[in-house]
C-alpha cells in the first residue's frame, strides 16, 4: 500500500511532463501561428510602401551577407589552424630526419675506418672463438641497426613529402577561402550602398514634419498590431520560466553596452509621439544578450524597427529588441540569461547603429529602466 501511495504522485508527474513529440508538435504550432502573423504584416507593408519594402529586402540582404562573411571567416580560421599544425609537424619531421642522418653518418664513419673487410680482419686477428662469435654478432646487430636507420630516414622523408603536399593543398584552400571572403565583403559593401540609396530615397519622401510624424504613427500601429497578435497567439503556449518575470524587476542586466540616447516617455520627432522603450547607442555588431529566460516569438524585419527580435517571458510579459544587423535566434527557440541573440546595427532606417528595447505587459509598454539594473 505504501509503495502504491509513493508511486502515485510520480506517475502523475510523468504523465503531466511533456514528451519530446508533444514539445515538437507545440513548436510547429507556435511557428505556424507566428509565420501567419509575419506574412500578414509583410503583406500590409508591401501594400503600403514600396520604398519600405526595398529597405527591408536590402537590410535582410545585408544580414545574409554578414552571415556568409562570418561563416567564411570561421572556415578561414580553421584552415589557418590546420596549416599551422601541418607546418609544426613538418618542422618536427625535419628535425627527426636530421637526427637520423647524424646518427647514420657516425656509424658509417666507424664502418669506413674499419674498412670494407672488417669481418675478415676480425676473423684473422681473433684467437678466442667465443669472443670472435660475440664480435660477429655485434657487427650483425650494427648492420641491422644501420638498415633500420636507413629505412627510418626513408619513411621520414616520405612523410615529409606528404606533409609538403598537404601544406600546398591547405594553402590553396586558404587562397580559395580568401577569395570567397573578399567576394562576401564586396557583396556586403554593395548591399550597404544600396541601403544608403534606399534610405536617401525614403528620406526624400519625408519632406515635412507632418510626413515624418505620419510614418512614425504607421510604424507604431504596425508594432502595436504585431504585439497584440503575438500575445493572443501565445496564450495557448505559455512559457514556463524558472521564476516569474515580476520577481526580477530592477535586476535585469542590460542587453547591450552603450550610452542611453532616448528614455521611455520622451517626445520623439518633436512630439506628440513618445518613446515606448529605450534607445541605446551601441557599436555595429555589438552582442545583444538575453536578460532573462524566454522563448523567441518573432525574428524578422518590421517597419521602423528593422530586424526585430521579440521574447515571450510568460505571464503576459514580452521584451522587444530592434534595429539589429543580424538575428541569431529563430522563432520557437528558448533563450537563457546571457545568451547572444543578435548583433546590433542600424536596420529599420536608422542613420547610426543602436539597439531599441521595449518591455511590455499584456501589450502595454513598461519603462525598461524600472526593470534593468542601474547603469
Amino acid at each position: 500500500m505504501g509503495c502504491l501511495l509513493l508511486c502515485a504522485p510520480i506517475c502523475a508527474a510523468l504523465a503531466a511532463a511533456p514528451s519530446a513529440e508533444s514539445t515538437q508538435a507545440e513548436l510547429r504550432q507556435v511557428r505556424g501561428r507566428i509565420d501567419s502573423i509575419r506574412k500578414a504584416i509583410n503583406d500590409d507593408v508591401q501594400r503600403r510602401d514600396a520604398v519600405t519594402v526595398q529597405l527591408k529586402d536590402t537590410e535582410i540582404g545585408i544580414q545574409t551577407a554578414q552571415q556568409k562573411l562570418s561563416a567564411t571567416r570561421a572556415e578561414r580560421q580553421a584552415t589557418e589552424r590546420r596549416l599551422r599544425e601541418l607546418r609544426a609537424e613538418q618542422a618536427e619531421t625535419e628535425r627527426q630526419v636530421e637526427q637520423e642522418r647524424e646518427a647514420l653518418a657516425g656509424e658509417l664513419k666507424v664502418a669506413y675506418l674499419n674498412g670494407r673487410d672488417e669481418r675478415l680482419k676480425l676473423l684473422l686477428n681473433q684467437q678466442d672463438p667465443a669472443k670472435l662469435g660475440r664480435m660477429l654478432a655485434y657487427y650483425g646487430y650494427f648492420g641491422q641497426a644501420r638498415a633500420e636507420r636507413i629505412n627510418a630516414i626513408r619513411d621520414h622523408v616520405s612523410h615529409l613529402e606528404l606533409l609538403a603536399e598537404r601544406i600546398a593543398d591547405e594553402a590553396q584552400r586558404l587562397d580559395g577561402i580568401e577569395a570567397a571572403r573578399a567576394a562576401e565583403v564586396e557583396r556586403l559593401a554593395q548591399a550597404r550602398n544600396r541601403r544608403s540609396q534606399t534610405l536617401a530615397s525614403l528620406q526624400s519622401q519625408i519632406k515635412t514634419r507632418g510626413d515624418q510624424l505620419a510614418r512614425l504613427e504607421r510604424d507604431a500601429k504596425t508594432l502595436e498590431r504585431l504585439v497584440e497578435q503575438l500575445r493572443r497567439a501565445m496564450e495557448d503556449f505559455p512559457v514556463l520560466a524558472q521564476q516569474p518575470f515580476e520577481r526580477v524587476k530592477g535586476k535585469l542586466p542590460w542587453p547591450a553596452k552603450g550610452k542611453l540616447l532616448a528614455r521611455f516617455g520622451q517626445l520623439r520627432a518633436g512630439g506628440p509621439l513618445r518613446w515606448q522603450g529605450l534607445l541605446i547607442d551601441t557599436q555595429r555588431g555589438a552582442q545583444v544578450r538575453a536578460p532573462f529566460h524566454g522563448r523567441v516569438v518573432y525574428a524578422d524585419w518590421l517597419p521602423g524597427m528593422g530586424l526585430l527580435l521579440v521574447l515571450d517571458h510568460g505571464n503576459g510579459y514580452m521584451s522587444l529588441y530592434g534595429h539589429n544587423e543580424q538575428l541569431f535566434k529563430a522563432v520557437g527557440e528558448r533563450v537563457a540569461p546571457g545568451d547572444v541573440m543578435a548583433a546590433a546595427g542600424d536596420s529599420g532606417g536608422n542613420a547610426n547603429a543602436g539597439l531599441y528595447m521595449e518591455i511590455r505587459k499584456g501589450g502595454q509598454p513598461q519603462d525598461p529602466l524600472l526593470w534593468l539594473t542601474k547603469p
